[in-house]
């Protein structure tokens, strides 16, 4: 009857003991990288403590130890710190905000780049419209060129034409006044024998009358 009460509580204490090793409901955690340092006045904890050092700041090492070394702050501030709290390369933190900070440059230069190809992008699209436009003119004004290059041929063409007809009427012109002169000349003339002619035939019909007049009025008197 014993044997089977020692069974019975190995038994249970066996259950407790499975049930206690069974981890209860657990949460993830991470511990920080972010830590603070004492920079002593001598190496060991009894000496006074001359400032917190956090994670990730540079020292340089002065004199080092097996367990303590003597360190320079950047500040100047000299001190001893404890070896196990110094590495020779970055801290996770301090890499973590450097990526993060050539991330920031590498987004604002991203950033600034696509400005600027949003910028090119659109004084491409002026410089194609503006070439167009210029190209446009260009082949307009080679037309108007073409038409007054042929219009100039015309235009010397006439000009030189009006000069010879100009030439050829002024010539006419003189001609016809020194025709018209003679003409009137000889019309002048004409009038001065017309005049002359007549003026003797009236003086000769005169003389012819008052001689033929003067015989009959002697008749009468007899």
């Amino acid at each position: 009857m014993l044997y089977k009460i020692c069974i019975k509580y190995f038994i249970l204490v066996m259950i407790c003991i499975i049930f206690s090793a069974i981890p209860a409901q657990t949460k993830s955690m991470y511990v920080t990288d972010v830590l603070k340092v004492t920079l002593r006045t001598g190496p060991s904890i009894e000496n006074k403590i001359l400032k917190m050092i956090e994670s990730g700041q540079k020292v340089e090492v002065m004199v080092p130890g097996q367990e303590w070394s003597h360190v320079k702050l950047l500040d100047g501030k000299e001190g001893w710190i404890l070896n196990r709290y110094l590495i020779s390369n970055k801290t996770n933190q301090l890499k973590l905000e450097e990526l993060e900070s050539e991330h920031s440059n590498l987004k604002t230069k991203f950033e600034t780049i696509f400005e600027e190809h949003s910028k090119l992008k659109t004084d491409n699209k002026q410089l194609s419209s503006d070439l167009a436009a210029t190209e446009k003119a260009l082949t307009q004004v080679r037309n108007d060129y073409e038409s007054l290059k042929d219009s100039s041929t015309e235009f010397l063409t006439l000009k030189s034409k009006f000069e010879k007809a100009s030439a050829l009427l002024t010539q006419q012109t003189k001609r016809a006044t020194e025709l018209e002169k003679k003409v009137n000349e000889l019309i002048f003339s004409n009038y001065i024998k017309w005049f002359l002619a007549g003026s003797g035939v009236l003086i000769v019909g005169f003389f012819i009358g008052f001689s033929t007049k003067r015989p009959r009025r002697q008749s009468s008197l007899l």
